[in-house]
C-alpha cells in the first residue's frame, strides 16, 4: 500500500494503565505462580486487520529500539545505499562484540566521519568476551560499542551524504529527525502523540501497538522489487535481518536466535516492547507494563503460532535457548511461560 499523510491518524494522548492491562505471562517456581507480567498486545494480518487484542492496544507507547527499523529507512531512504550487513547493523540493538564494533567503524570510515562524531553514550560491550578483552588491554567504555551505535553511525552517513550538520543531528529539529518522523508516520499511518529522548539520545516518539504493528508488518512485507523507492529499501532492510541476523542482537541472544531459527524479522525494544512479523506478514506487537523483557519473546512467539503465523513445534524446538528456565541451586525449578487467554 502506498500512503499519503491524508490517511494518517490522531494517537490517543493517554497512556495505558494497569487497569487496561492483561496478564500475559507467568512465573512458575516449583509449581508456584511466583510472579506475573502484565500488559498489552495486537496481532494483525499484514493488511492491518486486527487478529487479536489483549489489553489497550489504541494508547500510546514508546516503541523504544523497537522504531529502529523506521529509523534505518529514512537513512537509506535519503540516498545512503546500506545493503546486508550494513543496513543490519543500523536497525540493531548489538551486544557490542568486535565484529559489530567493526561495522559501525566500517560505516563511519567510508564516509570520512570521525568515530568522535558519535553522538550515542560511552558503553561497554554487553558482550562479555569483548569487555574483558578490552579491559585486559586497558581500554574503556566507547560510543562504538555502545548498543544504539550502528543506527547513530548510519544517521551521520546520512548527514554527510545530504550535507546536513553532523553536530547536532539528534535534535528533532534537525533535518535527518523530521525525515525519520515523516518515515514513521507513513509506515505507521498515525501521527506521535508525543516526543521523547531515547537512552541513546535519539527521539522517540510515542505510538500505539496496533500503529507500531502495522508500521512493521509494511516493512516486514516490503519488497526490494517495489515500484516505490522507500519501499523498496525497507525491502532490502527485511532481507538483511532475515539474512544477517546476527547482527540484529548477537551470537545466543533471543532477537538472533528467532531470526536464525524461525525467519522471523523481529526487534526488542527498551521497557518491555517487542514486534515481530512473520513470514506471511502477520505481525504481533505488545508491552509489558512493568518493563520487563524477559517474557516478552516467548509471548510474541506464542502469539504469532495461535495466528496460524507460525509451526507451534517450532516455537517448542527453540525454547530451551530462549533463557525461560528458573533455576534453584543451580537445578531447573521452574519456568517463565506465556499466560495470556
Amino acid at each position: 500500500m502506498h500512503l499519503t499523510h491524508d490517511s494518517l491518524t490522531d494517537a490517543p494522548a493517554h497512556t495505558f494503565t494497569v487497569g487496561d492491562a492483561v496478564e500475559l505471562a507467568t512465573i512458575e517456581r516449583n509449581g508456584f505462580i511466583e510472579s506475573r507480567h502484565a500488559g498489552s498486545a495486537v496481532v494483525l494480518t499484514s493488511e492491518g486487520a486486527v487478529l487479536r487484542a489483549l489489553g489497550d492496544v489504541t494508547s500510546p507507547v514508546f516503541p523504544r529500539s523497537s522504531m529502529k527499523p523506521f529509523q534505518a529507512i529514512a537513512v537509506m531512504a535519503s540516498g545512503v545505499t546500506l545493503r546486508g550487513e550494513d543496513a543490519a547493523i543500523a536497525t540493531s540493538s548489538h551486544s557490542g562484540t568486535q565484529r559489530h564494533a567493526d561495522l559501525v567503524r566500517a560505516l563511519l570510515s567510508r564516509a570520512g566521519i570521525p568515530e568522535t562524531a558519535l553522538a550515542c553514550p560511552a558503553a561497554w560491550p554487553n558482550d562479555s568476551a569483548t569487555r574483558d578483552a578490552l579491559v585486559r588491554l586497558g581500554a574503556g567504555k566507547a560510543p562504538v560499542y555502545m548498543e544504539c551505535s550502528g543506527k547513530h553511525a548510519a544517521m551521520l552517513v546520512a548527514c554527510k551524504q545530504n550535507g546536513w550538520a553532523l553536530s547536532g543531528y539528534l535534535e528533532p529539529e534537525h533535518p535527518l529527525q523530521k525525515r525519520i518522523l515523516d518515515v514513521v508516520e507513513r509506515f505507521t499511518g498515525e501521527r506521535p502523540s508525543a516526543t521523547g529522548i531515547d537512552g541513546c539520545g535519539a527521539p522517540v516518539h510515542a505510538l500505539s501497538l496496533t500503529a507500531l504493528a502495522r508500521g512493521i508488518a509494511r516493512i516486514a512485507t516490503s519488497k526490494s522489487n517495489s515500484p516505490f523507492a522507500i519501499y523498496r529499501e525497507a525491502g532490502f532492510l527485511a532481507e538483511a535481518v532475515r539474512q544477517h541476523g546476527w547482527v540484529v542482537a548477537g551470537p545466543g541472544l533471543p532477537d538472533t536466535i528467532v531470526i536464525e531459527r524461525l525467519g522471523l524479522f523481529i526487534k526488542t525494544g527498551a521497557e518491555g516492547i517487542m514486534v515481530a512479523s512473520a513470514a506471511n506478514g502477520v505481525t504481533v506487537a505488545l508491552k509489558m507494563l512493568d518493563g520487563n523483557l524477559r517474557a516478552a519473546t516467548i509471548v510474541a512467539l506464542r502469539l504469532l503460532a495461535d495466528a496460524g503465523a507460525i509451526a507451534h513445534t517450532d516455537v517448542e524446538a527453540i525454547l530451551p535457548d530462549l533463557s525461560l528456565t528458573v533455576y534453584g541451586g543451580g537445578r531447573p525449578v521452574g519456568q517463565v511461560s506465556a499466560s495470556y487467554i
